[in-house]
């Protein structure tokens, strides 16, 4: 057993020293940081290049600041049931017992195309419910951040893969050549959500965590994700979208940032909607539900849900195991608030 142990705990370190490197050293930079500053940061507390600019470290103490090293190690917080949460598949399985979520139609694993009752056998039969439900999404079912998320549309009788006017054969093709997804539904988003920008899927990251004090799970932060003209068909801020903090207590929205820019937008960029003093409907009930919710997987001790509003109701297209620590620090820094204590008590973080 002890031997075990020492294997998986050599395991997890080794997991962090790849994406250390691979995600941190190796991250693209937007703001074109000088090198030197950039493997200060990289270096000296596991920031991005990103980080620095974001979160101006030239004027900003990074002591006050979680790093994205410090996100990775958080990962680890939900122990041994986080998988449920890194597997998009098995995570809408388990979460449909009490919440509406996008139906999943078909999961291509290690070359076999599967799906429920053999419904759907061949990428042909997939071409056809396409055809019959018009919108469709495809995705890796073990990779975040939106990477690999595409959307299939067929309109006016014309196949597209994402905006891009496609055929039969090559969605087919994009279909045989890539493993490791799932095709699922497509929700029609609430009237408030399109409003803001109508070509992308527009979701609310809600942050839940049981408080260190109280022991009880408790919401602690949420944004309006909101898609752009080069995110498009998602709306992830790590693909350049934009983020808009929600008041927890009424539901309005802030201004809105990016993770790629410096700017801030009060009305989006390409629609001209207003962002900031927009308010979410239904807010006191959406946050009365995701409570609810988090209690029935009581055993996870941190979730960032991601929760499409519509005119029904809500529908939890993911939920994840952690969040990125940017869209919530482009706020103010939590190594020494709530969120940094959170992830002290949980040894993520040793100071």
């Amino acid at each position: 057993m002890k031997i075990m142990k020492l294997i998986k705990k050599c395991m997890k370190i080794m997991k962090l020293f790849v994406l250390y490197w691979r995600r941190i050293i190796f991250a693209k930079d937007h703001f074109d940081v000088p090198l030197k500053t950039k493997l200060k940061s990289n270096i000296f507390g596991g920031y991005l290049a990103d980080q620095y600019v974001l979160y101006d470290f030239d004027h900003n103490d990074k002591n006050e600041y979680l790093s994205e090293f410090d996100w990775y190690r958080s990962r680890y917080i939900n122990e041994p049931f986080d998988f449920m949460m890194n597997n998009k598949v098995v995570c809408a399985e388990v979460l449909k017992q009490y919440v509406r979520v996008p139906e999943t139609y078909a999961v291509k694993n290690r070359g076999f195309l599967t799906s429920t009752d053999d419904k759907y056998t061949s990428y042909e039969d997939l071409y056809e419910l396409l055809k019959q439900k018009k919108k469709l999404f495809i995705k890796p079912f073990g990779a975040g951040k939106g990477t690999g998320v595409n959307q299939f549309q067929y309109i006016n009788g014309k196949p597209y893969i994402g905006i891009k006017r496609s055929s039969r054969k090559e969605i087919i093709n994009y279909m045989r050549k890539n493993d490791d997804w799932m095709i699922s539904e497509c929700m029609q988003q609430h009237s408030y959500s399109s409003d803001l920008y109508d070509k992308t899927v527009n979701t609310i990251r809600l942050i839940t965590m049981r408080d260190i004090e109280t022991q009880k799970i408790k919401i602690f932060f949420a944004v309006q994700r909101i898609g752009t003209s080069v995110t498009i068909p998602v709306d992830n801020g790590s693909r350049g979208g934009l983020v808009s903090k929600i008041d927890l207590e009424t539901g309005e929205l802030s201004e809105a940032r990016s993770l790629h820019s410096l700017e801030v937008h009060e009305v989006h960029p390409d629609s001209g909607a207003k962002i900031k003093g927009a308010v979410i409907p239904g807010w006191q009930d959406i946050k009365k539900e995701i409570l609810a919710l988090a209690n029935k997987v009581s055993f996870m001790h941190f979730i960032a849900w991601d929760i499409l509003v519509t005119e029904e109701g809500i529908c939890i297209i993911e939920a994840n195991t952690s969040s990125g620590v940017n869209i919530i620090q482009l706020w103010g820094g939590q190594r020494n608030k709530e969120l940094g204590d959170f992830y002290r008590y949980h040894k993520a973080i040793r100071k």
